[in-house]
């Protein structure tokens, strides 16, 4: 851990000061500036990282965050949004110098339209908790990323998350229609509604997907759908992971959207039967995992494709859910593999990155062969369907090098996917994970025009500063000189 040095009198003073302002603004228990109860505070899922915030702010209303903004736009006070804290790529990693904005307490259902299929929550809902509120109408929400017990629709709109069915039914920015957010100096915006298409720039779309830098969600408006008439899971074993990647192509090829398909190797799958006990097949060099739904007669033919398929690509063994128990059983190892692969290791680290789908065999073979390099496994888990990548690196941070290898190995494994024609993230975002490999994806011209939007919603660069991009964004010598001009490099960042 980095240790940094006491701040002075000056810089107590003025911290001071605001916290007694930030009181005015959002009275009662809304302010936390004590030094333990801001440690609940200092990380995210990415727990390599940790840093106090300057003070975490926790307001209950909208009138509120926008007081909080205004404030500290005048002020010249950075802000930190953050939602449960379930990011895996550091995107809610405090400031020392910033206010934490937490939004726990929007945690209320507002509307439930059945007319128009959709449901209007505050952004503290959880992925879970919208399909709850609606499945006794027969509805359900579509995204599923594993931490949805626990992860918020806010933060889902901030990553663009997506989950086992995103191949057929999309990430979060195919189901969000509209939100209210809060810019940084205050102003309310609505963005699209309960239509479907809302004319004019797709700023909705640019929101979804922002990681934070450009507003704060208050309200959100989703499309919830019918629940299908049925579903069926089949799970199939592969003598290597070469067959259950090219088994994924050919599905595709013919015209098969399953409702979600996923591959484990035999690291992840060996964890999760004995987690779960949800009979996977140990034998198997990989596990693939593939949904159908829809009537029962066109679920019925589509199996029957499917492992006609599979046969072809070598398939070991198959078998298909003969129960809706059965279903959920096959899904219940997958959903607990991240926290099923940490009885093999003290700790892993999570990686999230994107290749094309026929190039699922050679990265995967790329990988076996980094883990000669690094001396360090990887368990891997993935959204096969979309070429989503979940390798998880495992280490000891107890051992002195091995969290900086992980992460060099994690590095490389996101070099591969860009190297194949793939990207640097599916669904976790790149917070300060993935910033300093922004350059390996995108050039100067191509950052500075994403720094250029983020300048419009936030001309100060007050809002979630030192996430996403490799340099510090000057809005003033942006709109004047090339994007290289007037840039600061990061200082690193404190590790844990």
């Amino acid at each position: 851990m980095i240790l940094m040095p006491p701040p002075d009198q000056a810089v107590l003073a003025r911290r001071a000061q605001i916290v007694a302002d930030l009181r005015q603004i959002v009275p009662g228990d809304g302010v936390i500036d004590t030094e333990h109860e801001r440690r609940a505070f200092e990380c995210d899922g990415l727990t390599a990282y940790r840093q106090l915030p300057m003070v975490v702010v926790l307001p209950s209303t909208t009138a509120q965050i926008v007081g909080v903004l205004r404030y500290c736009t005048e002020h010249n006070v950075k802000v930190v949004p953050r939602g449960a804290g379930t990011s895996l790529s550091g995107g809610a990693l405090p400031l020392e110098d910033g206010v934490l904005l937490g939004l726990g307490k929007f945690k209320r259902i507002l509307e439930i339209d059945t007319a128009n299929r959709c449901v209007v929550v505050q952004p503290g809902v959880t992925n879970l908790g919208i399909t709850h509120a609606v499945q006794g109408l027969g509805l359900y929400y579509a995204p599923d990323p594993s931490s949805q017990i626990a992860c918020t629709i806010g933060g889902n709109v901030a990553e663009n998350s997506g989950g086992v069915h995103c191949l057929k039914y999309g990430l979060t920015t195919n189901n969000v229609i509209g939100i209210e957010m809060v810019t940084m100096d205050g102003e309310i915006l609505r963005l699209g509604g309960k239509h479907f298409d809302s004319g004019g720039l797709d700023l909705l779309g640019v929101m979804v997907g922002s990681e934070g830098l450009l507003g704060v969600v208050t309200e959100v408006t989703v499309r919830v759908l019918p629940t299908p008439p049925g579903a069926r899971a089949l799970m199939i074993g592969f003598s290597t992971v070469e067959g259950s990647a090219d088994c994924v192509a050919e599905i595709i090829a013919a015209g098969i959207i399953p409702g979600g398909m996923e591959i484990m190797d035999r690291l992840a799958v060996e964890a999760a039967e004995a987690f779960v006990h949800a009979g996977y097949p140990l034998e198997a060099a990989a596990l693939l995992i593939v949904e159908l739904d829809g009537v029962a007669v066109e679920v019925d033919h589509l199996v029957a494709l499917v492992e006609e398929i599979a046969q072809r690509h070598g398939a070991t063994s198959c078998r298909a859910s003969q129960s809706e128990a059965e279903r959920l059983l096959f899904w219940a190892g997958r959903k607990a593999a991240f926290p099923a692969v940490g009885r093999l290791s003290p700790d892993y680290y999570c990686m999230d990155g994107t290749i094309p789908r026929r190039r699922i065999g050679y990265v995967l073979a790329r990988m076996t062969q980094m883990e000669q390099v690094y001396g360090l496994r990887v368990a891997n888990v993935f959204h096969a369907g979309d070429g989503n990548l979940h390798p998880l690196i495992l280490y000891n941070a107890n051992i002195p090098g091995e969290l900086e290898r992980a992460e060099e190995f994690g590095n490389d494994i996101l070099r591969l996917c860009v190297e194949v024609g793939g990207v640097l993230t599916g669904e976790h975002g790149v917070g300060i994970e993935k910033r300093d490999l922004m350059g390996t994806m995108f050039n100067e011209t191509d950052l500075g025009q994403q720094q250029r939007l983020k300048c419009a919603f936030d001309p100060a660069s007050l809002l979630n500063p030192g996430k996403v991009f490799p340099q510090l964004c000057n809005c003033a010598e942006l709109g004047r000189v090339h994007v290289h001009g007037g840039q600061t490099r990061f200082p690193e960042l404190p590790r844990f």
